[in-house]
């Protein structure tokens, strides 16, 4: 009962920081800091509650603040296999930066559930996505991804090493 009380407060934390962090300057750091420290301490209870809150912060601050990517990513790494499926389920979010940070932690996890939806998301209209999904299924090594990363050769979003990981495996 107290862990998910800890977590309610902290997502609740979280989303209210995050709403007034990044709305202009960087004037009150103090709720960057307040931020962090919400998310490595969702990281740390590793409740799959936490995933959601975990992949939106990354996908904002993916671009802005790198050290704040670093410690969603680092957050969301804690939560492990229970990661997978909301981030597969953030392959097809509105917000191309959540798009993107997804296929790059999924290319971290590793599992294997990720690779036909990183499949799909070869096709994203954002070059970004695509060169992150090819670069996943690239380090997967699953067969499944040949066909699909040789035809996405072709495609002017993707760079044509994207190929290259899978020669590694």
């Amino acid at each position: 009962m107290f862990k998910k009380i800890k977590l309610w407060w902290w997502l609740r934390k979280l989303n209210a920081w995050n709403d007034r962090w990044g709305r202009g300057s960087y004037q009150d750091l103090n709720q960057r800091r307040k931020s962090l420290a919400a998310v490595q301490a969702l990281g740390e209870l590793r409740d799959v509650c936490a995933v959601e809150p975990l992949i939106k912060a990354l996908g904002k601050w993916m671009e802005k603040d790198a050290e704040a990517a670093t410690t969603a990513s680092g957050a969301l790494m804690k939560l492990g296999s229970c990661a997978v499926e909301p981030l597969i389920k953030a392959l097809w979010d509105g917000n191309p930066d959540v798009r993107y940070a997804a296929a790059m932690e999924l290319r971290k996890l590793g599992d294997a559930r990720a690779v036909e939806p990183l499949i799909k998301a070869l096709d994203d209209e954002y070059g970004d996505v695509c060169h992150a999904a090819a670069l996943a299924l690239g380090k997967l090594g699953d067969k499944r991804a040949v066909e699909p990363l040789i035809k996405a050769l072709g495609c002017r979003r993707c760079p044509a090493t994207i190929i290259l990981p899978l020669d590694d495996n």
